[in-house]
């Protein structure tokens, strides 16, 4: 794969489930998936190989995931702080 860049949520708590939203973004090819679960929800412009990578990347990194997912707060990023 190319030069792919990911983006993650903070935690998001609901119904009782915590979890993070992950975006992977490689020009104009997007996937978008959560963890823990390591499930890629939508992908566009990923084949079907590299979204199974995808989706074990997410599943083998899912503590750092999560870890990076708690580190975030949306309030400095949304005022740019």
């Amino acid at each position: 794969m190319d030069s792919v860049n990911m983006l993650v949520s903070g935690i998001i708590n609901r119904e009782g489930k915590r979890f993070a939203r992950v975006s992977f973004v490689r020009g104009r090819d997007t996937a978008e998936g959560i963890v823990p679960d390591g499930i890629v929800e939508h992908a566009e412009g990923f084949s079907d190989a590299e979204v199974a990578k995808l989706e074990r990347y997410l599943r083998d990194n899912r503590g750092e995931i999560m870890e990076r997912a708690r580190q975030v707060n949306p309030i400095k990023n949304w005022l740019g702080l």
